[in-house]
């Protein structure tokens, strides 16, 4: 009916799609290899807590303090003094009106109340907190002390 069997005159009418797949699937790995080496971004030490986790929106920007005190708008470094005019000026965060910070561990409070402070004054309405979720980083436990005997009490007496 319009397929021939290969032994007649025209030429053979069906694709061979071998290469194709083979192809498709060297690709699939590469991909599969190479995506998780492309996360690019600081190194920071979150703080620990015990909240649930919600789901972060990956599109979302985010403000990073570096535990030298250095700000990043993304992956751009932001001079503090500077700060608040790269908020009133990024079009995508007037539009958005929404920010996440991600602030390392050993940051002083005050600084970090300072920056949420600048984000406020630069029009957004929306301020996150990423921090590390419990569970990853378990912080040790101390075990209860034992109880001080009273020196004028004499050596402890062993019970029989």
């Amino acid at each position: 009916m319009g397929m021939s069997s290969g032994g007649g005159k025209g030429p053979l009418s069906e694709i061979n799609v071998t290469p194709l797949v083979d192809v498709m699937l060297v690709l699939l790995i590469i991909f599969m290899v190479s995506a998780p080496m492309m996360t690019t971004g600081l190194d920071v030490d979150l703080p620990n807590t015990r909240a649930p986790r919600l789901d972060m929106d990956e599109e979302k920007l985010l403000l990073t303090v570096t535990k030298e005190q250095q700000v990043f708008l993304g992956e751009v470094e932001v001079p503090y003094d500077k700060l608040e005019q790269a908020l009133t000026t990024n079009e995508r965060l007037q539009r958005e009106k929404e920010l996440y910070i991600q602030a390392d561990e050993a940051v002083p409070y005050g600084f970090v109340a300072k920056v949420m402070a600048l984000i406020r004054r630069g029009g957004i309405e929306k301020v996150g907190l990423v921090t590390d979720p419990l569970g990853s980083e378990e912080a040790p436990t101390e075990a209860p002390a034992a109880p001080t005997p009273d020196p004028r009490s004499g050596p402890p007496k062993e019970d029989p």
